[in-house]
């Protein structure tokens, strides 16, 4: 049924254009979820270089978190990745943003 769904919309103009527009919305989004959580963590003064959330692109983002971090992330502030660092940007929105970088920021600067 699905192929039938997108067959529908791709052959309607009107459906079309409005597929169009909500991905390049969706996208746009994301670009900025990425320019804020940097931006954020710059403004924490954070250790790390962040200009690598920015200059990947997609719907996931390589944090450059360790496995240990990750676990911290998860356990001290109920924020989960993937172990490698890997984040759904998709996940991040103007509501979470500024509390996600938070804590990465003080997943990061913590002492043992």
């Amino acid at each position: 049924h699905g192929a039938l769904l997108v067959t529908k919309i791709l052959q309607e103009p009107a459906l079309k254009n409005l597929w169009y527009d909500e991905v390049k919305m969706m996208a746009h989004r994301i670009i900025l979820m990425r320019s804020v959580l940097r931006k954020n963590l710059e403004e924490l003064n954070s250790p790390w270089k962040w200009n690598h959330i920015t200059d990947q692109i997609g719907m996931f983002a390589y944090s450059g978190l360790s496995p240990e971090h990750v676990d911290k992330l998860a356990q001290q502030h109920s924020i989960y990745m993937t172990r490698n660092g890997r984040i759904s940007m998709a996940g991040i929105t103007s509501k979470n943003v500024n509390r996600l970088s938070e804590a990465i920021h003080h997943v990061i600067c913590e002492k043992n």
